[in-house]
C-alpha cells in the first residue's frame, strides 16, 4: 500500500490511521511518504500533554521536531496486537488498479529477519521519492517479500494505501529493531491514514495476514540490514 507521510504511512508511512506509543515533538517534522509510502502531504498526530491526540497539518516544508529520546531513555512503548485480527481484505490486485506511470526500476534488496524465525527479502526504500512511492501500483508480492522503509526521523509515522493495489500488514519498528506496533490487513486503494501509538524509525510492509501466519508480535525484533541504516 502506499505510505502516507509520517505522522507526527501507513500503508504507515501512517501511515494516519495507518499507522505503538511515542515521544511528543513540539512541532511536526517533515512527513514521511509512502504505501505504502508516506503521503506527500499528511497530518502529523502528536499526543498532547494530557494524552489526547491533536492533529496538525504536515507538508514537505514542515519544520523538524525536537529530537526524540532514545528508546533506552524511557519505558518501552509497545502497541500490542489485537486478540483478533481485523477482517481479511480481498486479495490483490484490486479491481481498478491504476497503471504505473513511471515504471521505476526495482530497489536494492536485503534479507530481514523478523521475530524468532521468519525472514523477508525486503526492498529498501530510503529516499523521499522511494518512501513516498512505496508499494504503489504493485499487483503482487511474494509471501516472503516486502518493503522496508527507512524514515526521516524517529516519531509517529502514518501510511496510506493511495494507488496501492495489494493488501498489506505494516510493522512499525523502532531504531533498535523492536517492533512497536502492527497495522494488519490494510485494504487496497484507500486514503485512510494508518499508524500506531509509538514512535518508529522504520516500517516493514508485507502481505496482509503475514504477521499472524508467521507468529510475529509487537515486542519482537527485526534485523536491520546495513543498507537501511
Amino acid at each position: 500500500m502506499k505510505r502516507i507521510r509520517a505522522f507526527g504511512p501507513a500503508i504507515g508511512l501512517v501511515v494516519s490511521a495507518l499507522f505503538g506509543c511515542q515521544r511528543v515533538p513540539e512541532e511536526p517534522s517533515k512527513p514521511a511518504v509512502a504505501s505504502t509510502g508516506e503521503r506527500p502531504t499528511a497530518a502529523v498526530v502528536v499526543p498532547s500533554a494530557a494524552g489526547t491526540a491533536t492533529t496538525h497539518a504536515a507538508s514537505a516544508a514542515a519544520t523538524a521536531p525536537a529530537p526524540a529520546a532514545s528508546p533506552e531513555a524511557h519505558d518501552r512503548c509497545i502497541d500490542p496486537l489485537a486478540d483478533k485480527a481485523p477482517p481479511s481484505p480481498p486479495p490483490g490486485p484490486a479491481p481498478g488498479c491504476p497503471a504505473d506511470p513511471e515504471r521505476k526500476a526495482k530497489l536494492a534488496r536485503a534479507s530481514v529477519g523478523v521475530g524468532p524465525s521468519a525472514k523477508v527479502l525486503a526492498e529498501i526504500a530510503r529516499t523521499e521519492a522511494d518512501v513516498t512511492r512505496g508499494l504503489m501500483y504493485r499487483t503482487s508480492m511474494g509471501e516472503e517479500e516486502g518493503m522496508l522503509f527507512r524514515l526521516d526521523s524517529r516519531r509517529v509515522h502514518a501510511f496510506w494505501m493511495h494507488n496501492t493495489c495489494i493488501p498489506l500488514d505494516m510493522l512499525f519498528v523502532d531504531e533498535d529493531g523492536t517492533i512497536v506496533g502492527v497495522v494488519e490487513n490494510v485494504p487496497t486503494l484507500n486514503e485512510q491514514e494508518r499508524r500506531v501509538r509509538c514512535p518508529s524509525l522504520y516500517v516493514l510492509e508485507v502481505n496482509a495476514g503475514w504477521v499472524r501466519r508467521h507468529g510475529v508480535r509487537p515486542g519482537q525484533k527485526i534485523s536491520i540490514p546495513d543498507a537501511a541504516r
